[in-house]
This record gives C-alpha cells, sequence and structure tokens, in this order.
C-alpha cells in the first residue's frame, strides 16, 4: 500500500460507483483489492482510488465482472429518468425485469417497489414489463441456465414413465434430473413463467417416482403426459 492521502486537495482520484452492487458482490470486491494491495477508501456507494491504479483497478473490475456480472448499469446522475411503480408486481416478477435490464445494459436504480430507468430507454422497458407480465421474457439466466439437456432429458424421462410407470431408467434419469432445475432459470430461448411450470411439473413427477411412497400406476402416467405436453414444444 502506498502512502496515498484522498483527502489531499491535489491528490487526482477516480471514482467507481458501486451503487447497484449487492452486499455479497462489494464483499468480493473489498476482498480482491486487498489481494491485489491496491490503495482504496470507500465513499458511501462509490469506490475511490489514486489515479496511478485506475488501470490496475479497471482490469479487476473486468475479472469480476466475468465472475460476477454483468452489473447493473447505474442511472446517469444528470437524467431524472422514468419510473415505474411496480407495488403489486410479485417480487419473482420484479427480480425478472431487474435481471432484463442488466442483461439489456439499461441504466436505472431501484428505490423500493418503484424503478427510475433512463429516459432513452422508456420504449424498451415498456416491452420488457409487457414480456414479465405475460410471461414470454428470454433470459441468459445469471446462474448460468438449465442443466444441459434439460429439457431432452425431461421430455425422454416423461414419455417412457408415461407408456411405463415403472421404467427405471426414466425414474433415474427424472430424479437425478429434478435434483438440479431451478425454476428462475431457463434453457435459452425458453420463456421464464413457461420454464417455472415445466420444473413444477417434473417435480411433482418424481415426487410420484420417488421412494417407498410413489404413486400409483394411473397417477404417475397423468404427471408424465402432462409434463410431456408441457416440454413437447421446446424439443
Amino acid at each position: 500500500m502506498s502512502e496515498w492521502d484522498p483527502n489531499d486537495p491535489d491528490a487526482v482520484k477516480v471514482h467507481y460507483d458501486i451503487s447497484t452492487w449487492s452486499i455479497d458482490q462489494r464483499a468480493e470486491l473489498a476482498e480482491a483489492l486487498a489481494d491485489a494491495e491496491v490503495d482504496h477508501r470507500w465513499d458511501g456507494d462509490e469506490l475511490v482510488v489514486p489515479e496511478d491504479v485506475e488501470g490496475r483497478v479497471d482490469d479487476l473490475f473486468e475479472r469480476l465482472e466475468e465472475l460476477l456480472g454483468p452489473f447493473a448499469v447505474p442511472l446517469d446522475a444528470d437524467d431524472a429518468g422514468v419510473e415505474y411503480v411496480l407495488d403489486e408486481w410479485p417480487p419473482a416478477d420484479r427480480q425478472t425485469l431487474t435481471q432484463a435490464l442488466i442483461e439489456g445494459e439499461i441504466p436505472h436504480r431501484w428505490d423500493g417497489p418503484a424503478v427510475v430507468v433512463a429516459t432513452d430507454a422508456e420504449e424498451t422497458v415498456d416491452g420488457l414489463l409487457d414480456a414479465v407480465e405475460q410471461g414470454t421474457i428470454v433470459l441468459a439466466g445469471a446462474g448460468g441456465g438449465a442443466p444441459e439437456g434439460a429439457l431432452d432429458v425431461m421430455f425422454s424421462a416423461a414419455d417412457r414413465l408415461a407408456k411405463d410407470p415403472d421404467d427405471q431408467g426414466g425414474r433415474d434419469d427424472l430424479l437425478e434430473l429434478a435434483a438440479r432445475l431451478d425454476r428462475t432459470q431457463p434453457p435459452y430461448g425458453v420463456p421464464v413463467k413457461g420454464w417455472a411450470v415445466a420444473v413444477a411439473a417434473a417435480t411433482s413427477l418424481a415426487e410420484l417416482v420417488a421412494g417407498d411412497d410413489a404413486g400409483s400406476p394411473s397417477d404417475v402416467i397423468g404427471a408424465a403426459q402432462s409434463l410431456r405436453s408441457l416440454v413437447r414444444e421446446y424439443v
């Protein structure tokens, strides 16, 4: 560490706005700065560093974005923005919108249940709001999406169980997959809401075929047919 004094009026400082970063992301940043022995100070939601380490910090931010990002783009202080009050939306829908804004690199900030977006992005955000409400929005997924081949496995297992509720291969494939599914992480090209319905159906079917309390053959066949119908259009 240098003997940098951020209060020195002659010291040239570089500011990084991290107001949109989560607590976990800020903790990762703090640890990375300490590991790299970069002199820095915190000023509210800003990271302040001396000018001579700007290049190193830029590189550090790029590495963190690869590991933790993408990050939200903060709204410009000079932009009054357009406000949308979404207090009637469920938290899951607000989270979906947040992810869409981040993936679209649309500057924004949240104030409770209200989101303020960049003025020039109003038309785009109107479309996102409609897509979230209709369940037709498609996201890349911050967690990397669904397991590879999830839809094919889901359809194949459902098809086998619909034909034979005692099919062991279908049961094993379904149980192994169901444990790794996340309703908020759809495969590319699959709407979030449609994926959430399919995951719920797969989970229900998995519960029917698991252990000694397996459902009746007719229950398994019915649930398998339902799951097969839900995912057929995506495979």
